[in-house]
């Protein structure tokens, strides 16, 4: 167990995040539009402002052409699995691969919304059954024309495996959206994010939601667990969102293999971190924790999910702490 001080000295921790926990939202009128890029792919904001470069009859023609709604490479329902051309694969880590698909058209969005995924289908030659696993893009899902996955590569991991030996030029079939947590502006006031590894996916497309849109005024703290310094994906994302948003956006690191200078979280996600940097339970629906990681991660913090579908009973250090079942969601 790590004590506070492992962020920075506990009394100053503590002052710093009771003050950041209750103010209230500021407006962030000066912020703009969040660009951020993941590992070289950009992600472009959903956001546009126009400007009178031209006749009032061009700026009219591009308003009506932006309004237009794009093409949606995943529709759902009765569509089967899409075959995508992998166009790139980039190293992140040691274990870690960023993936950019090709969609089929151009000029295409995934047709993802906030928050959902997609599944992965793959049979090798000497496999009897198809291994399907769901997946998190990571690009924006106004994103035309392509869509990006951070994919883990697990020990005898079958579909990540694949993934990763993957080459540009080959394809994999691809199906979605599968509807997670659907996210509005607003929604709630404060949003805390507990993520451990590729648990991390889900949380950076709601945030990446969030910080792009001008009307969401919407706070956020994320409590990030991973084995080392490396395994932190997005970190460059996630500083660039507490750089531009210091009021709004709080970041924690926990590692279980820190390095010397480390001044992070040490060990596990424990009760204390979450009892020091989270906003009070008593706020009700003003409050909307999301939790994503492996088995261990759900078993300490919430309990787990009995299925996609079922979020089954809030357990773990969140039902300690005094959350209701209704302000947990489990990704």
């Amino acid at each position: 167990m790590f004590a506070r001080q492992a962020f920075r000295p506990a009394r100053t921790l503590q002052q710093h995040v009771r003050r950041y926990a209750s103010e209230a939202p500021k407006s962030s009128g000066g912020n703009g539009v969040l660009y951020a890029g993941i590992g070289g792919a950009a992600l472009t904001g959903g956001y546009f402002y126009l400007r009178g470069n031209g006749s009032p009859a061009q700026d009219a023609k591009k308003a009506l052409g932006q309004a237009t709604e794009a093409k949606k490479a995943f529709t759902g329902g009765d569509q089967g699995f899409v075959s995508l051309l992998l166009e790139k694969s980039e190293i992140i880590n040691h274990n870690t691969k960023l993936l950019t698909f090709k969609l089929p058209e151009d000029d295409m969005e995934s047709g993802l919304s906030v928050a959902s995924a997609v599944i992965t289908k793959y049979k090798g030659p000497n496999m009897e059954k198809a291994v399907i696993r769901p997946y998190t893009p990571t690009s924006d899902v106004d994103q035309k024309g392509t869509v990006d996955f951070i994919v883990k590569k697990y020990p005898n991991g079958p579909m990540s495996s694949h993934l990763h030996d993957l080459e540009p030029g080959q394809r994999l079939d691809i199906k979605g959206p599968i509807p997670k947590y659907q996210w509005s502006a607003n929604k709630h006031e404060h949003v805390a994010m507990i993520a451990g590894g590729t648990g991390i996916t889900p949380m950076w497309q709601v945030a990446n939601a969030i910080f792009k849109n001008p009307e969401d005024k919407t706070k956020v703290t994320l409590i990030f667990g991973n084995v080392t310094e490396q395994d932190i994906l997005l970190k460059k994302e996630w500083e660039r969102l507490e750089n531009t948003y210091p009021q709004r956006f709080r970041a924690f690191y926990v590692l279980d293999n820190p390095p010397e200078s480390w001044q992070g979280g040490k060990g596990f996600v424990t009760k204390e971190l979450l009892k020091t940097v989270l906003p009070e339970p008593k706020e009700g629906d003003k409050v909307k924790i999301f939790v994503c990681g492996p088995p261990g991660l759900y078993k300490a913090i919430s309990g787990g999910k009995k299925s996609p579908q079922d979020q089954g009973e809030l357990d773990g250090y969140l039902k300690e702490l005094g959350y209701s079942k209704d302000q947990v969601y489990k990704f």
